[in-house]
């Protein structure tokens, strides 16, 4: 028996909506919202043109995540989903986080960080701060096509000069190399480094030739080990604080003091 075709309908709209918020970086990471596993639930309401609302909540590993890190990732999710043309508006819940009422609220009302996190944050930039994690972004993407083109058998004196044309037409087997491969060549148009095939494929984030290759290599490798680092972490936090982990034991660990476990109740 086919499925009713407003529920069809509504499989199709959720999908897009996921779809979307594929594309939204925990800021810090460079890694989608989605696979760290930060999106608690989506929903839709009024299902026709130009008037949906998308509800979508989230929660992030801690109670006290950074503010502005939380509110990049809230104004991402609106902004994302407010681009499908069905949509009328986009409704983003952090739940479980310090601030999460006055985020909300911000977000929501089109408000900006500063205006409602002034007393926390009086000399926060986040156009600076968007800045400094698309440099890392950048650095960690363009690390994996590098040594990509390295294990296919080129050497730096011609990672240094190869033109862009040469990496479009690489293929990789790694999925993971083939996904990044694709971010770091959207990231180089999103930044204007290297618009045109004859352009350098790997420039710095200034967009200049790189000098010093091993002094370079050894920068991306920090960037990724850091980023690499954070993210297991964050991970980790996540699975302890909402009991994804095997807390199955009697002795009450950290995680107990932070959210409510009835099995590891103060004695």
């Amino acid at each position: 028996m086919a499925a009713p075709l407003n529920l069809v309908l509504d499989d199709a709209l959720l999908n897009q909506v996921w779809a979307r918020l594929d594309l939204v970086m925990d800021p810090e990471l460079d890694e989608p919202v989605t696979d760290m596993g930060f999106i608690e639930a989506v929903s839709i309401t009024n299902s026709e043109q130009n008037t949906s609302t998308v509800h979508v909540s989230f929660r992030l590993p801690t109670y006290w995540c950074s503010p502005n890190f939380a509110f990049l990732m809230a104004e991402g999710i609106k902004r994302q989903i407010e681009v499908l043309p069905w949509v009328g508006q986009a409704v983003v819940t952090l739940q479980d986080h310090m601030a999460a009422d006055e985020m909300n609220a911000a977000v929501n009302a089109g408000a900006s960080f500063g205006s409602v996190f002034a007393e926390l944050h009086p000399d926060e930039d986040l156009a600076a701060l968007r800045e400094k994690f698309d440099i890392k972004a950048f650095q960690r993407r363009q690390e994996v096509v590098i040594k990509a083109m390295i294990a296919m058998g080129f050497l730096p004196a011609e990672i240094l000069t190869m033109p862009r044309a040469l990496v479009e037409i690489a293929e990789f087997t790694d999925p993971e190399t083939t996904r990044q491969k694709a971010r770091y060549l959207a990231i180089l148009d999103d930044k204007h480094l290297a618009p045109s095939p004859r352009d350098l494929a790997f420039p710095t984030y200034q967009g200049t030739p790189i000098n010093d290759y091993p002094q370079y290599i050894g920068l991306l490798r920090s960037v990724r080990i850091n980023m690499e680092f954070s993210g297991s972490l964050c991970r980790g936090l996540k699975r302890s604080r909402y009991q994804e982990a095997d807390l199955s034991g009697d002795i009450p660990v950290l995680v107990d003091f932070t959210t409510h476990n009835p099995t590891h109740a103060c004695r």
